[in-house]
Order: C-alpha cells, then structure tokens, then sequence
C-alpha cells in the first residue's frame, strides 16, 4: 500500500522564545518562555504536520563562553564548536521535554528527538577572512590588547559597550545527519534538529570531517535543513507579527504576501539589514528557489493564524 507523505514543516524559533528581552536567561525563564512558544507547535501537530523544529542559541553560547573567561586557567578552555553542541543539547533538552509534556496533555502519542547536527561549511567561504559575528563576553581595551596578543583572535569595539571577540559566518552547505532526520519524521516522530545553526565541520582532504571555531545563521541552516529534508514549509518565528517595510519609522508598512522577486527587491534596497530580519528572508527565498511552497514569518504566539492565511508575512515562489 503506497503510504501518502504527510507535510512537513520546519519551524525555527527566533531567540525570543528562550530568553526575552530584560531577562536574566535563568533555566527557569527559558522553560516557562518555551512554554509559551510551544503551543503553536503542538497546533501544526494537531493539523497533521509533520514537524521539524530548529532554535538560536546566542545568548547561551555567549553565557558559556563567559563562564570559560572566567574560569581560564583552571580548566581547560573550549572549543566554540563544543559549546554549539553542548547549548544545542541543552536548548533540545528543554524544548524536548516542554514538548512531551504539552503533548501528553492533548492525548498526542509522539516521541520528540533531539539530533546534535553537523553543518558543513566549505572551508574556502569568503567569511573566513573576514569574521563579523560578534560573540561572547565585553573586554576592555587593556584585556583585548593582550588577548589578540595570547589567541590572534579578531577583535572589535561593540557598541560603545567594550570589545568583543568576532568570528566568521559561513554559509551552510548540508546537514550531515539530514538522512537521519527524514527516517525519524518518517516514523512519526518529532525532531529537533540544527540547534544554534548546528556545529559547524569542514571536508578535509579525505573527506573527513572537522570542526572550526566559527558560527552558522540559524535561519539559513534552518532553510538549508528544510530543502535538504524536502520540507513543504519554512516557518520563521520571531519578535514581531511580520515583516515590514521602512520599519519603526513613521512610513512603516506591513508585508502580507510577497514573491521572492519582492523580497530581494527590498532586501537590496535596505530594507532587511544582515542582523535582524536579513538572514530570514534570505533563508526564505533559498528555500522557494529550492523548491519549497511557502516561507512564513510571524511572532511566536502567532502560529496558527499565518497557516490559516490570517497574519504574518507569506514568501510565496
């Protein structure tokens, strides 16, 4: 009996669904603002969806790395593609057991799996000499004189706050462990997956894989994930309801639906910078131009009003 595939949706949780803004990113915060996040989810479950949900981890990544600076010299100091993977178990953790817990509550029957996943980057990508993501923890100039010094790490004045250490950002090419998540929504289940943009490996000569000291967008893993996976959906949540035009100025305008030749028509005329709602619209387009059918961003408690066409901004091929 030939077995209809149901949709698939990739849902990428903007930061904000773990810690908000005035927060001290407590566990205890980070649980109760996943649980706010969750019901969208467990709507796309209910609707029949099978789902695949990535998240960011800035904010932990910079905690870990702070703690390793206060902590240098008494153990040993980590690799950032180790504190990726050990903030990317840690957030699937929560998510993973917010979700059961909501699950179990509507009588839904499903395992929810969290997948540590490697990224490849090409090791040859242009932002390797050129890093611009900061990361981590503010030092004064005295500090960063002598940590450029001890490391040859790049460092940059953040603003006006200190210095902070930047790294690359390289685009993601594949997901390694992409063959396993498809068997897993196959079986029913409900994954999580590329957590932080995922640990960033490079090929070596030989084909094996390496990890580097640099960061992925967790918006373009996320669309390369979905193309990879052969995801339907793209659905980006974030801060604000949708995108927007001239926004927060007194012109400001709300997008409902627009084409890929739209979208990277505002984005080249400024309207997307890199460090807001930039990588999600690339990642949109990347996604339609891969064979995608929809890309939605919205806010997180918005969820089920942009799958009924109602709110939030569609990206449409």
């Amino acid at each position: 009996m030939l077995k209809v595939r149901k949709k698939v949706i990739v849902v990428a949780l903007g930061g904000n669904a773990l810690i908000q803004e005035g927060e001290k990113g407590t566990i205890q915060e980070q649980f109760a603002n996943i649980q706010k996040s969750i019901g969208g989810i467990v709507h796309c479950i209910k609707k029949g969806f099978e789902v695949v949900i990535t998240h960011g981890n800035g904010p932990q990544v910079g905690n870990m790395l702070l703690m390793a600076e206060l902590s240098r010299g008494k153990v040993p100091e980590l690799p950032l593609g180790i504190c990726v993977a050990d903030t990317e178990g840690a957030i699937g953790y929560m998510i993973q057991q917010t979700l059961v817990n909501s699950l179990q509550k509507e009588c839904i029957k499903k395992c929810v799996v969290t997948i540590l996943t490697q990224v490849i980057v090409d090791k040859n990508d242009p932002a390797f000499k050129n890093p611009t993501k900061p990361i981590g923890p503010f030092f004064t100039e005295e500090e960063t004189k002598k940590i450029i010094n001890e490391k040859g790490w790049k460092m940059v004045e953040d603003s006006h706050r200190g210095y902070r250490r930047v790294v690359a950002s390289p685009k993601p090419l594949k997901i390694v462990e992409d063959e396993s998540v498809k068997r897993l929504l196959e079986s029913g289940e409900i994954v999580i997956a590329a957590g932080g943009g995922g640990i960033p490996v490079i090929l070596s000569e030989d084909g094996a894989l390496e990890g580097v000291d640099v960061v992925i967008d967790k918006d373009l893993a996320s669309s390369v994930l979905a193309l990879n996976i052969k995801a339907n959906y793209l659905m980006m949540l974030t801060g604000v309801d949708r995108v927007y035009l001239n926004y927060s100025e007194p012109n400001e305008r709300p997008l409902d639906t627009i084409t890929i030749e739209e979208a990277e028509r505002y984005m080249a005329e400024g309207h997307f910078p890199p460090g807001s709602m930039g990588p999600k619209i690339q990642a949109a387009t990347n996604f339609l131009k891969g064979g995608g059918e929809y890309a939605f961003i919205t806010a997180i408690d918005k969820v089920p009003e942009p799958i009924a066409g109602e709110t939030g901004t569609r990206i449409i091929p």
